[in-house]
């Protein structure tokens, strides 16, 4: 593409390389290609929330009224609305760093590691890319794990509507994580972030489905019970649970709240979607952050209060998997049909900054080389052998991973604690701090500082409780055992 520059009101033609040259006779070419040579993005408000929204509602919001269960009324709500602030103030930050300089033609950062090394550098940039890519590939460990639990309850609720809740109605997660990687090795074909947009709108509706499901059944609870269930404090000490476990199960209450609001490790990428200004990349993604996190509140509290209120101290792990309802059966058979569609969007939605990672690296490396370069379009899927091979590599990895640690999520807990104060809360901080030239002592900078300070303990607690819960998994770990 050629840059005009205009200078004293001439113009000036700068034929950048791999850019469209006007002289070859290409100049309408540019309407197609943005600043950077790079074809024309065409994501939008819309488009960037839904993005967010699939990132954040995940099917972990059914598991809040287990979380409120153990922090009670009034710490519960209390730490969503906490978590739920910090998410929103620290990616609006971030949102700051996409480009460096000018927030409308500055150089574009296209990943979280490019905005760290534009704006940090150093060590911090390596650090930054070990955090986030692990934690990414312990999600999508995770959402195979989550996706073949909500297809197990499909079948467990049709078999005790059948039989009764007296029949164990057991069967292995094997065959729907296999089931759940096929369909992942289609989706993943899919070249990049702006070519699924409309996957993640349906993830979304779908996120919407389940948690409106999950919220009616506890309404409905609710209202059998006669009244709300549930104590100020949580769950008390007593026979079932000691002290400790008390202490524990607080702190895996905190650290799932705070997880579950995280999507910072993805906010450039979805980024970077975002068509050209005006208005700035980073003023549409404010704007999407702010809806998609107020949105994700009013669910969260909603469903998580309303589970705590219908079932108190035994609110289940999973109001839809966790069989707090056996009935009515089909619709909680629509319910987790939801859960598992959104996943199949939500895996993608957060493993496309892992392939497109590796495909730089690639491309950078062997340019020339046609098992890399060489596609085939058919409609949104982009067929290459490298692609192919790669990403249905990645796929079968993370399958059999969740096939042989059917408790991984636990381990997910703990790659969520130990990523969370980085890519949510430092590298915004310490980023905007940079960027704006904040006065080291001054109001601003001793703010941000503490509440920097703050999510690290939070982090550090989070992830001793995710260690206790994977220490007691390991003592009845059987392979393959799910």
């Amino acid at each position: 593409m050629a840059v005009l520059n205009g200078v004293n009101n001439k113009h000036e033609v700068v034929v950048a390389p791999m850019e469209v040259s006007v002289e070859a006779g290409n100049y309408q070419d540019a309407e197609r290609f943005d600043d950077d040579g790079r074809p024309r993005r065409s994501g939008t408000f819309w488009t960037a929330s839904a993005h967010i929204i699939t990132a954040v509602i995940g099917s972990g919001v059914l598991s809040l009224a287990w979380a409120i269960a153990q922090l009670g009324w009034v710490a519960g709500p209390a730490a969503m609305l906490l978590f739920a602030f910090v998410t929103y103030y620290t990616a609006t930050l971030l949102a700051e760093c996409y480009r460096t300089g000018n927030p409308d033609t500055g150089k574009r950062n296209y990943t979280y590691m490019d905005a760290v090394r534009s704006n940090l550098g150093g060590a911090k940039v390596i650090f930054c890319g070990v955090i986030q890519y692990a934690n990414l590939v312990g999600v999508a460990i995770g959402y195979t794990i989550a996706s073949s639990i909500s297809m197990r309850a499909i079948r467990r609720a049709d078999c005790f509507h059948t039989n009764g809740h007296g029949d164990p109605c057991k069967s292995s997660s094997t065959p729907y994580m296999i089931l759940f990687g096929v369909v992942q090795i289609l989706f993943s074909q899919i070249p990049d972030f702006d070519q699924i947009w409309w996957l993640s709108i349906v993830a979304a509706v779908m996120s919407f489905t389940y948690s409106s499901i999950g919220l009616a059944l506890g309404i409905a609870q609710t209202v059998s019970n006669g009244g709300f269930k549930g104590s100020l404090t949580g769950i008390s000490i007593g026979a079932d649970v000691t002290s400790t476990q008390k202490i524990w199960h607080t702190l895996q209450a905190f650290g799932d709240i705070a997880f579950a609001y995280s999507f910072s490790n993805i906010l450039i990428e979805i980024q970077d979607t975002i068509k050209a200004p005006p208005p700035s990349e980073s003023k549409v993604m404010q704007k999407a952050t702010r809806l998609s996190v107020a949105t994700t509140t009013v669910f969260y509290m909603l469903c998580g209060c309303m589970g705590y209120a219908a079932f108190g101290d035994n609110a289940p792990d999973n109001l839809l998997t966790g069989f707090g309802f056996y009935e009515p059966f089909w619709l909680l058979d629509i319910a987790n049909v939801a859960i598992v569609v959104h996943l199949v969007g939500a895996y993608q939605v957060f493993c496309q900054p892992i392939f497109a990672f590796v495909e730089r690296r690639a491309n950078s490396a062997w340019p020339d080389s046609a098992f890399i370069t060489k596609e085939l379009r058919v409609g949104p899927f982009a067929l290459s052998l490298f692609r192919l091979t790669w990403r249905t590599a990645f796929v079968c990895v993370t399958t059999v991973v969740a096939m042989l640690l059917p408790f991984f999520g636990n381990v997910v807990g703990f790659l969520g604690a130990v990523s969370f104060w980085p890519l949510t809360v430092y590298f915004p901080v310490e980023m905007y701090i940079k960027q704006r030239r904040v006065p080291r002592g001054s109001t601003k900078w001793i703010c941000l500082q503490t509440l920097s300070i703050s999510c690290l303990i939070v982090s550090i607690a989070a992830a001793a409780g995710s260690i206790a819960d994977v220490i007691d998994a390991l003592k009845v770990y059987r392979p393959f055992s799910g």
